[in-house]
């Protein structure tokens, strides 16, 4: 596993006493939002305090006059109205509140949202025949459609109007529809280029009734449209933090059932809700509808206007949620065994990796776990006969779109962007593929990526306070382009580790100058952590307020975590002379000394190594197998790296175990022996002997 670069802004201390007390802001709020640039009071609170003067003339929007006209004109004569969305949040989302606004104004309307499984993302020919067959002559497409060139022009052929609404980027050449409405459109002068596609159905929407006040509009439809805007990773800037901010105020209240009923089945009717509960709580389950094949669940939860029939539904999403769940923890699981049954897997500067039968609407997210477990980007192919279906996931800096672009010519069908990737392959091309990748990770241009957690400032504990800590608030809501703030904290020690979530994830207890604060770290369970108790890490995270019967605390959400910089120091000193002897230089007795185990301290490393391997192999970090070591016996209060690697270099040399080193990890194999080994009659342990004999 590579390890992240902490990328710590530049400090403007020196400005944050003064507009803090000017502005009635926690001193820690002042610092992050000086850490982000702005840093004076005026830059503070432009930021801070959000207009509905901020919200753009729709009309600026290239063909948003042609697409009203259009609209208009099918609602006047009656005709059958089509609204074409997509699986995701985003996509459902905006189908739904252009279905609730032309209902409202009596149009004939329906809408069609694709399988995700059985058709795939966008527009195609069956279901636009389809729609025609059914009497719709209007057909308008949200949150997709900007490249369906082909297909627009068989709905045109067959005389269906065609207006695409979309905010996803455009070929050099657009759709031919009666309008094409999109902010990023190469020749659009609209100022806000980050719509979601929800953003852009409510752009249609305040267009078509601009006459209403635009808070009006906000208050029926900013609730649905802040879920998608949010869900899509928008950033939360401009237009988009306007409308999420409304969004979010509104939803404790939503009129709308389907909303409300997830909330009370979550649990986030009862608490302030924020982007973070959108995010990683809503959305996933919205979503599930849309991975498993079944988005039309999701949007009949938004449009009833039945409170049962939204409770059945949004019990339905979070069940099929689970089964989303138990789908990609099975593979992941499969795919961490195999990695560990083949350690040359994750060596690379990329992971292709291929499976019969994995599920095509979750190894996305697998793909998005193992890119942030190794820190390289990462396909994942589901095959299926002679074919397969593959999803990938990049790190910033390495363009995986243009990767596959590269290599086209072993691709049936790709698409996508810089940092996410969909793709069609034959079984017969995937070996090419997965090493035209790699070739193309190697290159002079990709050489040095580094995932990397960008951090605020660095915090002591005392500033950690529950006021403090309230104060962030204040910049909410957070999101893409304002992410939640990332503090880093440095020499904090391990006190508890508890798994939680059936070891899916762990809570820490930890401590620094008397302070004490619970950490969570998701993502990550007992088992594979890799420190113990008594550790010293430092920290990056993110701080919130935890309320337990009334009290109130600060708990950490870890982004990522490492042991601190003086044990990373003696772990690499440690190392150094464990090489020196490896490579057979002269050590002084001191350095002798250090590597030295004791029989204590030999028996502790091969019971360890014993008692945790799986199926006779064992795969660890070597500074975690000496700390787990040294904390599992009081006998190895001297163990360090060097130690550990003499003691595995003994038992390989008597055939006990043999090792090898593989991306950043140990992994031993158990050997078959039989017997006792005499390890006294180890060179390995004979060399540093005679040396500490001097």
């Amino acid at each position: 596993m590579k390890k992240k670069k902490w990328l710590l802004a530049s400090q403007q201390c020196a400005c944050t006493d003064s507009f803090a007390g000017e502005l009635d802001l926690s001193r820690l709020t002042a610092r992050v939002l000086a850490a982000r640039g702005f840093d004076t009071a005026e830059k503070a609170n432009a930021f801070l305090h959000q207009s509905v003067e901020q919200i753009t003339d729709p009309y600026l929007l290239k063909d948003m006059d042609k697409a009203v006209a259009e609209i208009r004109a099918a609602i006047a004569r009656g005709d059958k109205i089509a609204i074409y969305g997509d699986y995701d949040v985003d996509g459902v989302t905006a189908t739904c509140v252009m279905i609730q606004y032309l209902r409202k104004m009596g149009a004939d309307c329906t809408y069609y949202i694709p399988d995700r499984l059985g058709e795939g993302y966008g527009l195609n020919t069956a279901a636009i025949q389809s729609l025609y067959d059914d009497g719709c002559r209007l057909l308008i497409t949200v949150d997709s459609g900007i490249t369906a060139e082909e297909e627009a022009q068989f709905a045109k052929q067959i005389g269906l109007r065609l207006i695409i609404t979309d905010h996803h980027e455009c070929k050099d050449r657009l759709p031919e529809a009666a309008a094409v409405v999109n902010p990023r459109r190469p020749d659009s002068e609209y100022p806000f280029r980050e719509l979601a596609g929800v953003g852009v159905a409510f752009k249609v929407i305040c267009a078509l009734d601009q006459n209403r006040p635009i808070e009006a509009l906000l208050a029926d439809y900013a609730d649905v449209v802040a879920v998608g805007t949010i869900a899509d990773v928008m950033p939360l800037v401009g237009e988009n933090r306007v409308i999420v901010t409304y969004g979010l105020s509104m939803l404790r209240h939503t009129k709308n059932h389907g909303l409300k009923a997830l909330m009370q089945k979550l649990g986030l009717d009862v608490k302030p809700v924020t982007s973070n509960s959108v995010s990683f709580v809503m959305a996933p389950r919205i979503n599930a509808a849309g991975r498993l094949g079944g988005a039309s669940a999701a949007a009949r939860m938004f449009l009833t206007d039945d409170p049962q029939e939204a409770a059945q539904l949004a019990e339905h999403l979070c069940d099929l949620n689970h089964r989303r769940q138990e789908e990609e923890n099975g593979i992941y699981e499969q795919i961490m065994q195999r990695i560990q049954a083949q350690p040359e897997l994750v060596r690379g500067k990329t992971l292709t990796l291929w499976g019969d039968g994995w599920h095509n609407g979750v190894i996305g997210i697998v793909s998005s776990r193992l890119s942030d477990r190794y820190g390289v980007p990462c396909v994942l192919i589901s095959l299926s006969g002679d074919n397969g279906k593959g999803s990938g996931r990049s790190i910033k800096g390495f363009n995986l779109y243009a990767a596959l672009e590269k290599n086209a010519d072993l691709l049936e069908k790709y698409g996508g962007h810089e940092l996410a990737v969909g793709l069609t392959v034959r079984r017969e091309n995937l070996e090419a593929l997965r090493d035209a990748l790699e070739e193309y990770a190697v290159s002079d241009e990709t050489e040095d990526i580094v995932p990397c957690v960008n951090v605020d400032c660095a915090v002591e504990p005392e500033e950690l306070t529950v006021p403090e800590v309230k104060g962030l608030s204040a910049m909410e809501p957070f999101g893409m382009g304002n992410p939640q703030p990332v503090f880093l904290m440095k020499d904090v020690r391990v006190d508890e580790i508890t798994p939680i979530s059936h070891d899916r994830h762990i809570k820490l207890h930890l401590s620094k100058n008397g302070r004490y604060f619970n950490a969570f770290v998701f993502g990550m369970g007992a088992k594979s952590c890799p420190f113990v108790k008594g550790d010293l890490l430092d920290i990056v995270f993110s701080a919130e307020i935890n309320t337990y019967r009334d009290n109130q605390s600060v708990q950490m959400v870890i982004k990522d975590i490492r042991w601190a910089e003086q044990e990373e120091a003696a772990d690499d000193s440690a190392w150094a002379v464990y090489q020196a002897f490896s490579r057979g230089e002269t050590l002084s007795q001191e350095e002798a000394q250090l590597l030295s185990p004791t029989r204590d301290e030999l028996v502790a490393v091969f019971r360890h190594v014993k008692a945790n391997a799986e199926e006779c192999v064992l795969c660890a970090p070597a500074a975690t197998l000496y700390r787990k070591v040294r904390y599992e016996s009081r006998a190895c209060s001297h163990m360090n790296v060097g130690k550990l690697m003499i003691c595995l270099d003994i038992f390989q040399e008597c055939n006990i175990f043999r090792y090898e080193q593989s991306g950043g990890e140990l992994v031993i194999r158990l050997s078959p022996y039989q017997g006792k080994a005499d390890i006294n009659g180890s060179s390995v342990l004979r060399r540093l002997m005679s040396v500490l004999k001097g």
